[in-house]
């Protein structure tokens, strides 16, 4: 599965891009190494990806103003053009401290899962706020797709290098906490997320055996 994941992010990548598997693991960095991969061994203690990835910034002397983006290693069929856009909407976006993405949700039960985070952006596609609750909630008790355009949060960043030092050395946010959603920290602390929005949502990462059948079905492999 890494290698797929490797796959993709060479797919996305340009001649001048660093492609890093980053792992507590070493039978990860083992498995890396097979196929032609730059693993870099991190701390065991991280406690999100991000902070992972600072490390790794900061082991690499990456500068401040360069731009990283964060394909995890349970999303194989994560499209490479979607990857690389995370990183040119960054880039196309400087007063941005972070850039995601979202996609309209279709389905009223989607809405009121609380394991499909929602957001909602200003006129502008900066990020006011994500919700593991209807957003934004309808006052009449209604959930009506057809009424307003729910926007799904497409769990894909980039980040610029100050950002992930920045983030790292921030305490949880009590926002954070309470959702459970990592992205919070950075609004807390007023950094502005850009979201973009893209027509389809990428397939579903592997969290489950059930997953990892139907994406070796996909590729090709035998379960």
């Amino acid at each position: 599965m890494i290698e797929h994941v490797w796959e993709r992010a060479r797919e996305a990548a340009t001649n001048a891009d660093e492609i890093i598997i980053a792992a507590d693991d070493d039978r990860i960095l083992a498995a890396a190494e097979t196929f032609g991969a730059r693993g870099v061994k991190t701390r065991i203690d991280h406690e999100s990806g991000t902070d992972r990835i600072a490390e790794v910034a900061a082991l690499c002397k990456w500068q401040a103003d360069e731009i990283v983006v964060n394909l995890q290693g349970d999303e194989p069929l994560m499209p490479p053009a979607l990857v690389r856009q995370m990183g040119d909407v960054l880039a196309q976006h400087p007063e941005a401290a972070l850039a995601t993405a979202s996609t309209q949700i279709h389905a009223a039960a989607d809405v009121i899962n609380p394991n499909i985070v929602k957001v909602v952006t200003d006129a502008s596609g900066m990020a006011l706020y994500f919700s593991r609750s209807p957003l934004p909630y309808d006052r009449a008790g209604n959930v009506d797709v057809s009424r307003f355009q729910y926007q799904r949060h497409i769990g894909l960043y980039a980040y610029r290098v100050s950002t992930l030092n920045a983030l790292t050395k921030m305490p949880p946010a009590p926002l954070e906490q309470l959702e459970q959603l990592e992205q919070l920290r950075a609004l807390h602390a007023g950094m502005g997320i850009f979201v973009a929005r893209i027509e389809e949502a990428p397939p579903h990462g592997v969290d489950t055996p059930e997953d990892l059948a139907a994406v070796r079905e996909l590729l090709g492999h035998v379960a």
